[in-house]
């Protein structure tokens, strides 16, 4: 990990399973001003996922962030998300062209275009900050898909993503755009039964998407990436 890492969104379910990673870091939460003279480093994790909540937040705190790395020579990070790609069946590359679903993916988009220097982090699912896991109550209903199994999607271990992050901070040129995810989609049942939460299927739904993931070659061509194991996923965020 870089010198003087501040990181935004610091009372957010992301932050607080990265906090333990980063235990130097400087923590900022809603409300609290930038620290005076440091910062070599700044990632973005605030905003809103709540869609009841003001969307733009994500826009404006990312602005923060662009000019509080201008004003004192930091690199920039912002966490995007997997959800500016919208939900079409197989994995989306970042060349591709986004077509957000939800006002929460529109807003990243927005996000996105911000002037300024910084490098776009389309994030997957986070094992532990997910609607799957991170919220599951004491029983878990999943559609099933065509062929049999629940859906697979895109997702990386706190740990991981940790480790991850870290290198690309220490990593002096990058793409502009990197989605950050385990190298394949994963099954959403596999996870549930790494988990020990209890799940069955619910009835077919014409409208269940099977595959929806990331592709990470371009990540991997700078990062080791570990296999997309459920169980090593599940066991990072117990950790945790």
């Amino acid at each position: 990990m870089p010198n003087d890492l501040i990181v935004t969104g610091a009372t957010g379910r992301l932050a607080r399973l990265l906090r333990p990673h980063w235990p130097d870091a400087i923590w900022l939460g809603r409300g609290q001003a930038w620290p005076e003279g440091r910062g070599g480093t700044i990632l973005n994790l605030a905003g809103v996922t709540d869609p009841a909540g003001p969307m733009e937040d994500n826009v404006t705190t990312a602005a923060a962030a662009i000019l509080a790395g201008e004003q004192r020579g930091a690199r920039v990070f912002l966490m995007s998300s997997a959800a500016v790609y919208g939900a079409a069946e197989g994995e989306r590359s970042e060349e591709d062209t986004p077509a957000p679903l939800s006002a929460y993916g529109e807003a990243k988009l927005r996000m996105e275009a911000l002037p300024g220097a910084a490098t776009i982090l389309r994030l997957g699912n986070v094992v532990g900050a997910d609607a799957l896991l991170g919220r599951a109550g004491s029983h878990v209903t999943l559609d099933p898909v065509a062929g049999g199994g629940g859906p697979r999607r895109s997702y990386i271990g706190p740990a991981t993503l940790a480790r991850v992050l870290s290198a690309l901070f220490a990593t002096a040129h990058l793409p502009r755009i990197l989605n950050i995810a385990a190298p394949s989609p994963v099954a959403m049942d596999a996870l549930l039964d790494a988990a020990g939460i209890d799940w069955s299927f619910g009835p077919p739904r014409a409208n269940t998407i099977a595959h929806v993931g990331l592709n990470t070659d371009r990540l991997a061509r700078i990062v080791a990436l570990p296999p997309a194991d459920p169980v090593a996923m599940v066991a990072e965020w117990r950790a945790a």
